[in-house]
């Protein structure tokens, strides 16, 4: 039996019955055409979602990946939960932060050593869903803990491809190398691949249950890689001296943007569009701090940075608005207004207190929440 009590309430108008959680992985606040901020990048099944929600230009989230995914599942701040560095994949088990024993002389402190693991007695999202009669599933990257810690765990029916780690295993590319995973055709792009998991899975589900489904996208952390052709178009598109100019990224950007069209077209055509939430965040700002050599469309190589956060200041990593602010969009039918824009700041942790509100259940009793639900914004 649960460790906590579900009660459904009517503060919902009309509430959708189903939820997708699309998390895209170290995007940045300019890498989507939703602020008119990239010349580049290419993102027009993020556009079709803008147009169905509201859009959010002040979202923020955690400057590193395991603590935003935290204060997803939980909706408290990842200090309370101590998971303050993306370590969750590691073997050691700490379920709270602590302090270390020793540090470099030239510290005058020693660090915090973070959680590693979600602690088991939390009511996630996907428990609290589950436990109010919700099939649930996960597609891509949890980085939240290995087993007896994956999704598997903590609330999910199903969750593919199973894996750890902080970004692909491999690479974007097949040969893949999970585990009991059926491996793709050589070139196979693993975000294709979880787009379709995906929709075979809203297909075949218990139709007599609303779904909640996390897609947590491993777009577009490393290891940097993309499929070739879209590699050669992109490259075109560079113009040197503009901020952005990694054609390799640009590449990665648009596979991570078709997998959104995928599970917008399999909403579409299954009819539960109406009937379900959609949620578009990121875990943390733009990666800005490695390079990536490049050749131009002369044939003439050169290094750059991943990408660029530009006008904001830093990337991921570090606490300025290039590391922790996000692109986000938020759809609620009957409720948002479609194509509407806000300015109010929401963060990461807000989400689970708002989809519960979206949802009409009810949050678990006796469990903090430092969220706050934005309902308000998106009316």
């Amino acid at each position: 039996l649960p460790l906590f009590s579900l009660v459904a309430t009517s503060t919902a108008a009309e509430p959708p019955k189903n939820i997708v959680l699309i998390l895209a992985d170290d995007l940045g606040w300019a890498d989507t055409t939703l602020y008119g901020k990239t010349s580049l990048y290419e993102t027009p099944n993020i556009g079709r979602l803008a147009a169905r929600g509201v859009t959010f230009s002040n979202a923020y989230a955690s400057p590193i990946c395991s603590p935003t995914r935290a204060s997803i599942m939980t909706g408290q701040n990842p200090a309370r939960i101590g998971m303050t560095a993306p370590a969750a994949h590691l073997e050691a088990e700490r379920f709270e932060a602590t302090a270390s024993e020793n540090g470099p002389p030239h510290q005058k402190s020693t660090n915090v050593r973070s959680a590693t693991r979600l602690d088991p007695s939390l009511p996630t999202l996907g428990k609290v869903l589950k436990g109010a009669g919700y099939v649930t599933a996960h597609f891509g990257k949890w980085h939240l803990g290995r087993e007896p810690h994956s999704p598997l765990e903590l609330g999910f029916d199903v969750d593919i491809p199973h894996w750890y780690g902080p970004g692909p295993k491999n690479s974007y590319l097949a040969p893949w190398g999970y585990e009991n995973f059926k491996e793709g055709a050589p070139g196979d792009h693993i975000e294709d691949r979880m787009a379709e998991e995906a929709v075979r899975w809203l297909r075949k589900r218990d139709r007599t249950k609303p779904f909640y489904m996390n897609y947590w996208q491993f777009s577009v952390h490393a290891p940097f890689g993309a499929k070739p052709e879209l590699i050669d178009r992109y490259r075109r598109k560079i113009k040197r001296g503009e901020a952005q100019q990694s054609s390799t990224y640009a590449a990665m950007v648009h596979s991570l943007d078709d997998a959104v069209g995928s599970l917008l077209d399999a909403l579409d055509a299954d009819g539960c569009a109406d009937e379900t939430a959609i949620v578009f965040y990121s875990d943390n700002g733009g990666n800005i701090h490695c390079g990536l050599e490049e050749i131009d469309a002369s044939g003439e190589n050169y290094i750059t940075a991943i990408t660029s956060n530009h006008p904001l200041r830093g990337g991921k990593g570090g606490i300025h608005d290039g590391g922790i602010r996000v692109p986000a969009v938020v759809v609620w039918p009957g409720v948002a207004e479609p194509g509407s824009r806000s300015d109010v700041r929401i963060q990461s942790t807000d989400l689970y207190p708002t989809v519960l509100h979206m949802l009409n259940v009810e949050r678990p009793k006796g469990h903090v929440v430092d969220g706050v639900d934005f309902a308000n914004a998106l009316r």
